[in-house]
């Protein structure tokens, strides 16, 4: 079949299926790369992604990372960096970094990005530069469907009570914070903290280290500042220190204490959460789970309050990256007070 290269992409020229993701493809015949199509494919993002939740853009001409970070900045807002980051990860090239550095064996959980903290990114687009031979889908999920999935009296717990995170850094078991925070000295992160509400408390490991704790109330629930949609929006499943096997989480408290495990969540007033509450939020996550196969050169874009994202575990190499655009706080998040 002889192709053929497309100046202007139209309507005509694309495959589209609704749905979460909805898929965008060019039809048989069409070669055109997605920084081609970028246009017709802004406007379509404009008018489908806060519907759909996301979109899957595949089948178009693979482009290397540069053009991916192009892409991505073409919808019209600067991309961001990563800051109080969670999880390793590694610039690729400008505002691109590589998907979380994790055990390949291990899955990661449903999450929305940065939900453990008050300044998240509504815009988050992931490329399979190179699918995995086996494994390594990146799931995602409605979240606005896990909302109104949860017992109303459970999400009118959370409202209320919101989530403290609580996160010890270093000790070789997490980012050390200067990593984390992008800096060497205590007073520019104390000063970052101060700014956006996050108790930080310094401690002497026992080699002389200079050990970080974090603590910062955040909610659970969350308005999207465009749709109305209420959606669930956290870590809650991912940080809470159950989230690790029983082995891990007894090696990890017998060799620093409960308190100084890397990372933990509470009630936003510092009382445990119900294993119940956490059973029920796990058990509804998983059956909310969408997974597609990726194919090399495909992109993902979400919006990241109404659609989480997780990764299975996988085998051989694998190389996905992320970008992410328009930082958002709510209104007033500052004034959250931390627990005492």
């Amino acid at each position: 079949m002889t192709t053929i290269s497309v100046p202007q992409l139209t309507l005509d020229d694309l495959r589209i299926e609704p749905g979460l993701p909805t898929i965008v493809a060019p039809k048989a015949g069409v070669d055109i790369s997605l920084e081609e199509a970028a246009p017709l494919l802004r406007t379509l993002a404009d008018d489908t992604l806060e519907k759909a939740g996301g979109i899957l853009f595949t089948g178009f001409r693979a482009a290397p990372v540069e053009a991916f970070q192009r892409f991505a900045a073409s919808f019209g807002h600067p991309l961001i960096g990563y800051e109080f980051a969670s999880t390793p990860r590694s610039q690729v090239e400008g505002a691109v970094y590589t998907s979380t550095e994790y055990p390949p064996h291990r899955s990661i959980p449903l999450h929305n990005e940065q939900s453990y903290t008050r300044e998240w990114p509504l815009r988050i687009w992931f490329q399979c530069v190179l699918a995995a031979r086996s494994g390594g889908a990146t799931p995602i999920a409605n979240s606005r469907a896990i909302y109104q999935a949860l017992d109303p009296a459970l999400i009118a717990r959370f409202t209320k009570r919101e989530l403290l995170y609580v996160r010890n850094f270093g000790q070789g078991l997490d980012l050390p914070w200067e990593q984390t925070f992008g800096s060497n000295d205590p007073r520019v992160v104390e000063r970052y903290c101060a700014a956006r509400g996050i108790d930080c408390l310094w401690r002497d490991g026992e080699d002389g280290e200079l050990l970080l704790r974090t603590r910062e109330r955040c909610q659970a629930v969350a308005s999207h500042p465009r749709t109305g949609d209420m959606v669930w929006f956290n870590q809650l499943n991912l940080f809470h220190l159950s989230a690790l096997d029983e082995d891990m989480q007894e090696t990890l408290v017998d060799a620093v204490g409960f308190e100084n495990v890397p990372r933990n969540v509470f009630y936003g007033d510092g009382e445990p959460i119900e294993a119940s509450a956490l059973a029920e939020i796990r058990g509804v996550l998983d059956r909310q789970r969408i997974v597609f196969p990726w194919v090399d050169g495909d992109v993902l874009m979400l919006d990241n309050m109404l659609t989480a994202h997780a990764r299975d575990p996988f085998e051989g190499p694998r190389k996905v990256v992320v970008a992410m655009a328009q930082s958002y706080s709510e209104p007033n998040a500052g004034q959250r007070l931390t627990a005492p």
